[in-house]
Parts: structure tokens; C-alpha cells; sequence
């Protein structure tokens, strides 16, 4: 059994992500499951152990005041016509602020593709901070677990990500995202007296 299971999408992001944590830390286990939906689902069976689930790693930034190497803490994800809320948010965000961080938490959205030009106006007039590729479906197979979801920003609406700027961003993004498996461990650790972090299925709204 699993304390805590972080997945990503990329190995440079599962490397960072363990570099972040010691020797000591238990029950904390890192996965690339590969980029997309798709990838994402299909690492189900990988999920049925843990006890707590994460999802971090790279994002793109909608909301205009982002920059490179800020860090979005889901307190929902908008995957396939649903709204899935996220309650460790403010736990979340609070383990990640007190490591020195600049954090923001807000609306994820979860998309098939990647998400430029002027659809990504639309998506932050819709009140979305970012936009990534595979927490969404991690956050429906958490049936009531704890679940969390971190992006650490490497694009912007200003230098999307076939500009030379963010060759520049990925690197904060990278050292950013170093420090986050470590908050994500102290967060999981204090689960005991936090709420489940997603409701069952029926209680999820749709868009």
C-alpha cells in the first residue's frame, strides 16, 4: 500500500520531483504515467493502492498574471463537461507558500490537446488560472481519496511555448518544481484531519 502516489507526465518531471524528497521520506511514490488524457486513464490500475493521490508537474498559464515558475494548486479541475473539487487546495497551497513559493490557487482545466492562442482567453474568461493535460482524469479515479493537483507554469499567454522565452521559464519551472514533492509529502502526512478531498461521483457537477 501506497501513502501517497504522484504521477506526471514526463520523466524530467518525475525526476525533479523525486530529488525533492530525502531518504527518509516513506510511502511516497512517484510515476510517470506519459502526457494526455489518454496516458492518464490508462494508468488506472497503477492507482488502486494508494491512499492519497497527486498529479504534478508542468502547466501553461491562462491567467495573464502568472509567470514562469509559479505554482498552481487546483481547488477544481474541469475535465470532460465536469467540475471535480479539490479541498486539499488550501492545505496544498499553505505546505508549498510555507517553502518560499508563489502560489495561486483557482480552476484547472484539463484538455485533449494543447491549449494556444485565443483559446486560452477563453478558457481564463471562464475563470481558469491554467491548463494541463492529465489531472482530470487522476482526479475522477480518486473515488473519494485525497487528491491534489500542482502545476508548476512554464508558458504564458505572453510566451506561449514555441517562443524563445521559454527555454528561460522551463528552467524555473524545473527548479520549482523540485521543492514540490517535498510540500506534497508534508501535506500528506497531515491527512488525518482533513476532509475527503473529492466527493462521490453523483455529487459531481457538471459544467
Amino acid at each position: 500500500m501506497t501513502g501517497l502516489l504522484i504521477c506526471t507526465a514526463l520523466g524530467i518531471e518525475a525526476r525533479a520531483l523525486r530529488e525533492g524528497l530525502t531518504p527518509t521520506t516513506d510511502g511516497v511514490e512517484v510515476i510517470r504515467m506519459g502526457m494526455g488524457p489518454g496516458n492518464a486513464a490508462s494508468a488506472f490500475p497503477l492507482l488502486a493502492d494508494a491512499e492519497a493521490l497527486a498529479v504534478a508537474g508542468f502547466g501553461g498559464a491562462l491567467d495573464e498574471g502568472l509567470r514562469p515558475g509559479d505554482v498552481v494548486v487546483a481547488e477544481e479541475v474541469r475535465f470532460d463537461g465536469r467540475v471535480l473539487p479539490c479541498p486539499s487546495a488550501p492545505f496544498v497551497a499553505e505546505e508549498l507558500a510555507g517553502a518560499g513559493l508563489p502560489v495561486r490557487t483557482g480552476a484547472l482545466v484539463t484538455s485533449g490537446h494543447l491549449v494556444t492562442g485565443a483559446e486560452r482567453g477563453r478558457l481564463a474568461a471562464r475563470g481558469a488560472l491554467a491548463v494541463d493535460m492529465e489531472s482530470g482524469p487522476v482526479a475522477a479515479a480518486a473515488g473519494g481519496r485525497p487528491f491534489a493537483a500542482v502545476r508548476v507554469i512554464v508558458d504564458t499567454p505572453a510566451a506561449p511555448l514555441l517562443h524563445p522565452a521559454t527555454l528561460l521559464g522551463g528552467v524555473r519551472a524545473l527548479r520549482t518544481l523540485r521543492h514540490v514533492g517535498r510540500a506534497l509529502a508534508r501535506w500528506a502526512l497531515g491527512l488525518g484531519g482533513q476532509p475527503e478531498q473529492c466527493p462521490p461521483p453523483e455529487e459531481v457537477r457538471s459544467t
